[in-house]
Order: C-alpha cells, then structure tokens, then sequence
C-alpha cells in the first residue's frame, strides 16, 4: 500500500455539505464525503482512509454501519438510498433510490443497480454486478425479481422519512 497516499488521505478532512446530518457517536475518518440532507446516524462508522467514500443527497446511513474502502475500491453511494441498520457497505457501489436491508453485507468491487432492494442480511459477494430495479436475497445474494412500482416508490419514502428525521433531530425535537 502507498503510505504516502495513505496518510495524506486518512487527514485529509471531510467534506460535510452544512445541510448533511451527522448523529451523536458517528465517527467519519478520512476523505469522506456527504451531500446535501444526507445523514449518518449512531454509531456508524465511515473510514475513508485509502480510498474516497462518496454519500449522495438525501441518502441516510443507519445506525451501527460500517461503510469502508480497500486499496482500488472506493464506496460509492448515490442519492436517495437508505443503508439499514448495522450494513456493512466495504469498495461497493450503490445506485440511486436503493434500500440495503439491516445487517446486508456488501463486498469489495460490488454494484448494486438503482431502485434495487437488498434484503436483509444478504451477502454480495465480491466483484459481482446486479441490474438496476431488482430484489436480492440470500448468501450468497441472488436476483429474485424484478421490483414492482410501489416497491420502487416504497424506497423514495423511505429515504424522505430519514430526511424528515434528520431535520427534527437538527431542530432537537425527538
């Protein structure tokens, strides 16, 4: 590994969009990045110290998520996806409008298409590619099928839900 890029990318400091919402306990490490009514809830962990971590608008990482990188492969997350509760998110990329369920884990160099669902506790393994608007289910993951409309729009809600939360935890009503 290239210390030197290793060093200069673990102190490089995040760049957090002021509208971005960062809960109690959270810890970001390194070059991370969150857009605009994006938020990382309790005890989730981003490191970004060899590669970028990129969280789109409007995404929510959810509480005890690990999102971290290997050499080669950066996370990437797009807008408007919500990451469940205690994922592991490790060099994959996650299109728009996507639901990774609770404790799902995610591989290096694995894309997951937009309007997918990954169900809960599934397991993608590395460097395999999914289409865009499926289900994945299992370990290791497989498509299932195709979503319907309102599973689709289902996903849209569920990142809006996260953005409301995020506002009224901003404004300290809980």
């Amino acid at each position: 590994m290239d210390t030197q890029r290793t060093f200069h990318t673990l102190f490089r400091p995040e760049q957090v969009h002021p509208a971005a919402f960062i809960a109690a306990g959270a810890v970001l490490v390194g070059d991370v990045t969150l857009d605009a009514e994006s938020s990382v809830w309790f005890q989730t962990v981003l490191r970004g110290d060899s590669e970028p971590i990129h969280i789109g608008a409007r995404t929510n990482i959810q509480d005890g998520c690990i999102v971290h990188v290997d050499p080669g492969y950066p996370t990437r997350i797009a807008a408007g996806c919500t990451i469940g509760h205690r994922a592991l998110v490790h060099g994959a990329t996650i299109g728009a409008n996507t639901v990774i369920g609770m404790g799902a884990i995610l591989l290096n160099g694995v894309i997951v298409g937009e309007n997918s669902i990954v169900g809960a506790g599934a397991l993608l393994t590395q460097g395999k590619a999914f289409p865009a608007g499926v289900l994945l289910l299992g370990s290791p993951a497989k498509v299932v099928r195709d979503l319907r409309a309102d599973e689709i729009a289902s996903n849209t809600r569920s990142a809006e839900g996260y953005v409301q939360r995020a506002h009224a935890f901003r404004a300290g009503v809980r």
